[in-house]
């Protein structure tokens, strides 16, 4: 391991709070996280040790401060807006948070020496699905603000890696699922829109029945078919890849995501065999852009970083979502 610590961006988000609690109990690294905490939670740092600056990743002198005070060896970036919806509706507000407030920190990085980092991608760069499942060839072709706001960050780090010798690991993430394991940190965001958590919030009444979006699609049930990748197993895949660049790795694009996919109603069913209730439903047309199925095709992550998905299985997922929800979460939702 290199001396110095890791700067986590968003750090308090739900990916990053994983990622976060890994580095520093797991991999005993040095951590800071800066957050502005407009979606994050400051009791999502659960680590001893974590140190928190409340700041936007815009703030040049709040970036800079962190550099001169803590010897950053390492940036793992999380800090971004991720509503499909909102980046249509408000495409500027998501080209100047995801794409052009990283410079600031990628800025800091080039004046103080640092050349790794790990971004927090999406599968919504490549856009509608050609084949599946879904390599890295692909073509990148995204379909929405949000999509496109995070390949420009892509070609950005490219371009860094080109001219200044900073390398970065994109990962490029399916659907992420699940909460930890021990039930201490989960997902917990406002908006919800996941299915998972929206499903399980519905079994328990907080909030009215879920809407299934389109029962018609050319899948085995009519539904969508989604591949959830659990949340540990993501933190995981960032702290293999920091450790990829410290060993001298060149800068890479992959996949993360468990190889399979699970519909809708697999979903559904699996919420009510977990909860032992009905999950309250209505049924909708389907949504705009919402393809029959994305899958991954996540064999470069394994080949370059010995990584693939361990908890793979749809019901255990859902049991770690359902054991944060009545567990550690307890009276913290927020209407």
């Amino acid at each position: 391991m290199s001396k110095g610590a890791i700067l986590v961006s968003g750090g308090a988000g739900y990916i990053g709070s994983h990622t976060v609690r890994m580095l520093a109990e797991e991999a005993g690294y040095e951590v800071v996280v800066i957050d502005n905490l407009v979606f994050g939670h400051r009791d999502a740092l659960v680590s001893e040790g974590v140190s928190l600056v409340e700041a936007d990743i815009a703030d040049e002198h709040a970036v800079e401060e962190i550099f001169t005070t803590h010897n950053i060896a390492g940036v793992v970036h999380f800090a971004a807006f991720c509503f499909v919806g909102e980046s249509v509706t408000d495409p500027l507000k998501y080209y100047a948070n995801n794409t052009a407030a990283p410079l600031t920190v990628l800025k800091a990085m080039r004046k103080h020496g640092c050349d790794k980092f790990i971004l927090s991608s999406t599968c919504a760069t490549y856009g509608d699905p050609q084949q599946i499942p879904m390599a890295e060839t692909h073509p990148q072709k995204p379909i929405n603000p949000y999509g496109h706001s995070k390949l420009m960050l892509e070609r950005i780090l490219r371009d860094c890696d080109h001219a200044y010798g900073l390398r970065s690991v994109r990962l490029r993430y399916f659907n992420a699922s699940g909460c930890s394991m021990d039930g201490l940190i989960g997902e917990d965001h406002e908006p919800e829109t996941h299915l998972i958590p929206n499903v399980l919030r519905a079994v328990k009444g907080e909030i009215g029945p879920v809407t299934v979006f389109g029962s018609d699609y050319p899948t085995g049930d009519g539904t969508c078919i989604r591949d959830y990748v659990h949340v540990v197993d993501l933190a995981r895949a960032h702290v293999s890849a920091l450790k990829y660049l410290e060993g001298g790795g060149e800068s890479f694009s992959c996949n993360l995501g468990t190889g399979k996919g699970a519909s809708v109603k697999e979903v559904i069913d699996a919420a009510e065999a977990v909860t032992g209730k009905q999950v309250p439903l209505e049924f909708g047309q389907r949504r705009e852009g919402d393809p029959p199925e994305l899958i991954a095709d996540a064999s470069l992550a394994r080949q370059l970083l010995g990584w693939e998905a361990e908890i793979t299985d749809i019901r255990q997922i859902i049991e770690s979502a359902w054991g944060w929800l009545n567990g550690a979460r307890g009276g913290k939702y927020r209407d």
